[in-house]
């Protein structure tokens, strides 16, 4: 079946983000991360990361380096969760989920993260020390504390000793989007209140050698939607949000998840359908659900990952999808990098500071919009009021989601 023709949901229930912050190489917390995107700065730098030889840009998040495990997490002691660490511990984020533990309960309160290699940088190093005798693995590496998918989730559900449902989302690109569907899905069965959900990914040889053999890095600061990209850089970053129902009182302020979209095409392993049809279904869902019409968008965070063939297909989806409405948009990769299985998450958090504070982010590094493309790609900053953004994730293997995120009033 046609994904694009699929029928589309009946209208959800709002939820609300009550707090949200986030890590990348832009900037640890929330004020630093609106600091780079008000300067339109980037956090790309030559790759030096390990023992990586590789002629591309990375975006690293110094602080992890410092970081310190809490001692009675030791086990869970890797990159991924002290990064996923680093970004608890911003912008209050820790206190208020403790305090809705206290007042929901430990088990009314799930955990859904998404990430893509989690904690194998792990095993990477461990490889290197293998026995010379038996070629064992040295005691040293805890695989359920690191290389382990659900490792990041169940050492954010420990840090915060929480009984809920915890769930990991591996769906490469899309991960930590979809984790705001799974969420919602358990609220809205009851068997819930609330939700920690977001994603990390860290950097690790795999991924970078990895997309190397495909030949999408790019060896010079990524470009979304420009003429002359040459493919993706690869960050790493840590995003969370405190998801709730509506309060009695709703503050005109709060930003709220209003639609959800999720599709799989299953067109190809690493290839987006060359008609985006999955990307199209994704967006007309979460448009659908959101209750809004394509008019009603102001702004679009596109996945944006500055390869000829995935922006190409992204612009037509989004051109089919929105019409000759010329909505606004840009991809903030340019600036974080493409943070894999964080990259939902981290621009889920992007959106809603755009939202909050009325500015829409331009696309840093980008020079000239590919003119085939149809989008008015944003080269800069554009300060305005907006009431409501998509955000769009798409993943290999044809797996997509788009968010849609709102202002209360």
């Amino acid at each position: 079946m046609n994904p694009a023709s699929l029928p589309s949901p009946a209208a959800m229930q709002a939820l609300r983000l009550s707090h949200f912050t986030a890590a990348s190489c832009i900037g640890v917390g929330l004020d630093a991360t609106l600091a780079s995107l008000r300067a339109e700065r980037s956090g790309l730098k030559p790759c030096d990361f390990d023992s990586v030889d590789l002629a591309t840009w990375t975006g690293d998040v110094p602080a992890v380096d410092l970081e310190v495990m809490r001692p009675d997490l030791r086990a869970f002691d890797c990159r991924n969760n002290r990064l996923a660490q680093l970004a608890l511990r911003q912008d209050g984020f820790e206190q208020a989920v403790l305090a809705a533990a206290g007042r929901l309960g430990k088990r009314r309160i799930g955990v859904f993260l998404g990430t893509s290699t989690s904690g194998i940088l792990e095993t990477e190093l461990a490889y290197r020390a293998l026995d010379p005798v038996t070629g064992a693995l040295p005691a040293s590496l805890v695989y359920a504390g690191s290389h382990n998918p659900f490792s990041v989730t169940a050492f954010v559900r420990d840090y915060f000793g929480l009984e809920g449902p915890a769930v990991t989302v591996s769906s490469a690109c899309s991960s930590s989007a979809k984790v705001f569907a799974s969420a919602r899905r358990m609220m809205a069965a009851g068997l819930i209140d609330a939700a920690v959900v977001g994603g990390v990914d860290s950097l690790c040889l795999t991924t970078l050698y990895g997309f190397n053999s495909l030949d999408l890095l790019s060896r010079q600061p990524c470009q979304p939607f420009d003429a002359a990209r040459k493919g993706i850089s690869i960050g790493e970053g840590a995003a969370f949000v405190l998801l709730e129902q509506l309060p009695d009182n709703l503050d005109a302020n709060a930003i709220l998840l209003r639609g959800i979209g999720e599709s799989s095409d299953a067109h190809h392993m690493s290839a987006p359908h060359p008609e985006g049809l999955g990307a199209i279904a994704a967006m007309r869902q979460a448009l659908a659900s959101a209750g809004l019409q394509p008019g009603q968008i102001d702004y679009i965070n596109l996945h944006g990952t500055a390869t000829p063939s995935n922006d190409a297909v992204e612009g037509k989806a989004v051109a089919s999808v929105f019409g000759d409405y010329a909505l606004p948009g840009s991809s903030t990769k340019g600036a974080t990098g493409h943070t894999l299985g964080a990259a939902g998450g981290l621009e889920a958090v992007i959106s809603a500071l755009a939202l909050q504070q009325g500015f829409m982010p331009g696309g840093v590094n980008t020079q000239n919009p590919d003119p085939n493309l149809p989008v008015d790609y944003l080269l800069h900053n554009r300060e305005q009021a907006l009431q409501h953004v998509l955000s769009n994730s798409f993943g290999f293997g044809g797996t997509n989601c788009s968010l849609v995120f709102g202002r209360a009033a």
